[in-house]
């Protein structure tokens, strides 16, 4: 089974069916379907290794894919989060190379080891883990990074190439907007011609997901902290994807019967019944809106995993324009 690559997502429908389509604006049912990122993203897991596999086997070790992961400070969520990749990486039969640096690293510092990864042959992918420390002018490094190395498909001419029609597509999208899509697409989930309502306007998520969809020619709005009537907005959308960073702030109320929502969310708030002393909760209020919409990814178990797939399919495909062999 072929790994899906960028055109799944800029252009056409996934190529091969995983379930018989389903409209963006089905018949409510008593509990929404979950659109499993967890199940999903070990899916494309398993396509990725097998594809590494086999492409070592045929050219030899030379051939495997290699991601450098930076980060800076001591954050604990940066921190999981590099772990994860790491151990994602490992799965698969990408090598990995981690570069941990103190909080109060210089910029100087950081753009060495950035220029020295952009010139190693067994690096195909950098990823320097967000956010920076205030001192780090982050538009800078990310600037840096070579354009065929930018897994993480922040840089600008991916992203200006993202937001243009009729032109070169980019060579990578960011992993969060694009495993948003892959997911509507392993559902089979219909976008050509549905109503999408994308809530946040962030550079990592909010306006590359809308570009997405637009390019799957979905009719996009964009809600925002300045939007007076996001409710109203949301009502009518058959797709509503929630990317704002507050805890459950999409009430079940506000989505039309039988939509489809992707909640990129994800928050802690006090629950003293856990032995942390929190829980991890969406941008949409999970509970009420399984009962009103379709299809409903989960908090945690949605999105995340599928964000870390998307980052190896990237890290695999950088690897193979790398080599000559796409």
């Amino acid at each position: 089974m072929r790994i899906a690559d960028h055109a799944n997502v800029w252009g056409t429908r996934h190529p091969i069916p995983r379930t018989p389509p389903i409209s963006a604006t089905a018949s409510p049912r008593a509990v929404a379907k979950k659109l499993d990122g967890k199940l999903t993203a070990a899916t494309i897991r398993k396509e990725v290794a097998a594809e590494i596999a086999k492409m070592v086997e045929a050219k030899g070790e030379s051939s495997r894919p290699g991601l450098a992961v930076v980060i800076v400070g001591d954050r604990k969520d940066s921190q999981t989060y590099v772990r994860s990749k790491r151990r994602a990486c490992d799965e698969v039969g990408i090598q990995s190379f981690g570069f941990e640096l103190p909080g109060d690293c210089t910029q100087e510092e950081l753009e060495e080891i950035v220029d020295e990864l952009n010139s190693r042959n067994d690096v195909h992918g950098i990823l320097v883990q967000l956010p920076l420390p205030d001192h780090i002018d982050s538009e800078r490094l990310l600037d840096r990074i070579k354009l065929e190395k930018d897994v993480d498909g922040f840089h600008p001419l991916n992203i200006g190439r993202l937001c243009m029609s009729g032109r070169r597509p980019p060579l990578f999208i960011p992993c969060t907007p694009k495993g948003c899509v892959e997911l509507l697409d392993r559902y089979g989930i219909e976008i050509e011609g549905k109503s999408a309502v994308v809530i946040g306007r962030s550079n990592i998520v909010g306006l590359p997901v809308a570009m997405l969809l637009m390019h799957r020619n979905a009719t996009v709005t964009i809600c925002h902290s300045r939007t007076i009537d996001t409710k109203e907005k949301v009502q009518e959308a058959d797709i509503v994807i929630a990317a704002c960073g507050r805890a459950q702030f999409v009430k079940a109320e506000w989505l039309k019967p039988g939509a489809v929502v992707i909640d990129v969310g994800i928050n802690a708030v006090e629950d003293a019944t856990k032995t942390k002393g929190y829980r991890l909760v969406g941008d949409v209020d999970y509970e009420r809106a399984a009962d009103v919409a379709s299809y409903i990814t989960p908090v945690p178990g949605g999105v995340g995993p599928m964000t870390i797939a998307m980052l190896l399919s990237n890290t695999l495909r950088a690897c193979k324009q790398q080599n000559g062999d796409e």
